[in-house]
């Protein structure tokens, strides 16, 4: 499963804003098998392509906001397709949608983009945070209501496992429904101390050995490595993580 390592670039951000290119090719000399994109940085998609393919990565999936989803979906297209991927997430809740309505609004929106774009072979998937867990849409949690397995829903999940842990729930539970709806997941540790912030892979308190073996019965194509914000160099943050995920994966054979 090593081949499905990859590690979401807001976690470089400052160094994709300082050199796109080099911090790719590092990412690569690393032993990283893909990215997951949060905006190029100025460079034109195909500059970004190339340089991909020189550093022997693959694109996980794009991080793509709801409006830009839906208010440039050619562009999108363009993009994903130069960068090649066929999965783009929305990363987040715009602040003024987060109530009942705007949870609504999201819904409906994701999926009407969803509906525009399957025919092409793209998917649309929701990453979450722990704030969506604050709202009620009816009788459940906005983030259950926006991933509903249901059949005329077709936002696919994207679980970030961390978030999940911060909102006070069991993340290998929390997953379990979305087996053959959830793509990509993201993977962040949780530090062991009572700040509960985040840490790299197999530093902290969650079981990932679970998450792993749920992941490889369940559809799962890509683990995302996020750390928000590292205490250290986040390039040596990223390879603490993947070094780990190598051996857990060694040792579970799989």
């Amino acid at each position: 499963m090593k081949h499905k390592f990859a590690v979401q670039l807001y976690t470089l951000r400052n160094e994709c804003e300082r050199d796109f290119p080099d911090t790719l090719r590092t990412l690569g000399r690393m032993g990283w098998a893909g990215v997951e994109t949060a905006g190029l940085h100025g460079h034109a998609a195909e500059e970004i392509a190339e340089v991909l393919r020189e550093a022997g990565l693959k694109t996980a999936g794009m991080h793509i906001s709801v409006e830009r989803l839906r208010a440039e979906p050619d562009s999108v297209k363009a993009e994903a397709r130069t960068l090649g991927t066929r999965r783009l997430i929305c990363p987040s809740v715009p602040h003024e949608w987060r109530h009942e309505q705007g949870y609504i609004r999201l819904r409906e929106e994701l999926n009407a983009a969803a509906g525009e774009l399957r025919d092409e072979g793209f998917t649309v998937s929701f990453h979450n945070h722990a704030f969506e867990f604050e709202t009620r849409v009816g009788a459940t949690d906005a983030l259950s209501y926006l991933l509903a397995p249901e059949p005329d829903n077709a936002i696919l999940a994207e679980i970030d496992v961390y978030w999940v842990s911060r909102a006070g729930r069991d993340p290998a539970a929390f997953v379990a429904p979305y087996r053959g709806r959830m793509p990509t997941m993201h993977l962040k540790d949780m530090t062991a101390d009572e700040r509960r912030t985040y840490a790299e892979i197999g530093t902290g308190r969650i079981d990932f050995e679970a998450l792993l073996l749920w992941g490889e019965r369940s559809g799962v194509e890509w683990y995302v490595v996020e750390q928000d914000i590292c205490e250290g160099d986040p390039l040596d943050s990223v390879r603490t993580s993947l070094d780990n995920l190598h051996a857990l994966a060694d040792r579970l054979g799989i």
